[in-house]
């Protein structure tokens, strides 16, 4: 690594990691407003957050959870500490790993994403400090960013003889414009939370102190819905999402008719006719 390189990283806030036992849990899970949402914590303040594959294998275990209970219909994943959503992939576990090892852990990481990116409910990212490399794709893989105004957005794998492989040169030319996306990746500089506000990578904006009440409210909102519709909007987002015009329509059309059906449909309408809260039921599997 040139000094210039390690100068750069050093600037984006690195930190080595302090002498402190690891957790027992590295992912946290707590289940709020009713158990209606589950809140994440990614829990390695003392390293920023870095993603080992300890911590990928309990995140894949944390979000199979999530999938099996009906009862929650709205996840928000953050970070633990005050410096760092996370700072994606860590380095240092991988110093003294073999080929076959780095391979394994590989696959362990490309799981947690995939089971991240499949997961039926919502889910929101609320993130603060630095979010880079994984941790930032681990952020565009949810639904929606919701972050603190000291967030900082970047994935500076180039800078150290990576080629980002958890999603950035997918999605992040989704979420930003193509050109700043190819000038990120490329080039390893991050961005800030308000530039990332200012070309739509994030929905919100808040002070720190903030940002999780705020995310809650956002939350709890969309879990007061029908989670039948609401999981229905978001199969039909995505898997309509670079089709053709009419495959899309033809995806839409198919949720919305099996919504019509639904006993929430009958409650939402009936509710609003009665003046009242509607009661919809956990989605059936």
């Amino acid at each position: 690594m040139t000094d210039d390189n390690r100068t750069r990283i050093q600037r984006l806030g690195y930190r080595t990691p302090d002498a402190v036992a690891e957790p027992n849990s590295l992912v946290l899970v707590e289940y709020v407003s009713a158990g209606a949402v589950a809140v994440i914590t990614l829990n390695r303040p003392h390293a920023d957050n870095a993603i080992t594959t300890e911590l990928a294998a309990q995140m894949i275990e944390v979000l199979e959870t999530i999938a099996a209970r009906p009862s929650v219909r709205v996840a928000i994943i953050t970070g633990a500490g005050d410096r760092a959503f996370s700072v994606g992939g860590d380095l240092r576990q991988r110093k003294g790993m073999t080929m076959e090892e780095l391979l394994r852990q590989r696959m362990v990481l490309d799981r947690m994403l995939y089971t991240l990116r499949q997961l039926s409910r919502p889910i929101i990212a609320a993130v603060h400090g630095m979010v880079y490399g994984g941790g930032n794709e681990i952020a565009i893989s949810t639904d929606f960013i919701i972050a603190s105004d000291d967030a900082v957005f970047g994935n500076p794998e180039t800078m150290v003889g990576l080629s980002p492989g958890a999603g950035a040169p997918v999605f992040l030319p989704r979420v930003l414009p193509p050109g700043k996306a190819m000038q990120m990746l490329m080039t390893g500089d991050p961005i800030t939370a308000q530039e990332a506000h200012r070309l739509g990578m994030v929905n919100e904006l808040y002070p720190k102190a903030e940002l999780m009440g705020a995310v809650l409210r956002i939350a709890e909102k969309i879990a007061s819905n029908s989670p039948t519709a609401v999981q229905a909007v978001k199969r039909a987002v995505l898997m309509g999402e670079g089709e053709p015009i009419e495959q899309a329509v033809a995806i839409m059309t198919k949720a919305h008719w099996r919504s019509v059906v639904h006993p929430d449909c009958v409650e939402g309408i009936r509710a609003f006719n009665e003046d009242r809260e509607p009661t919809f039921r956990d989605p059936d599997f």
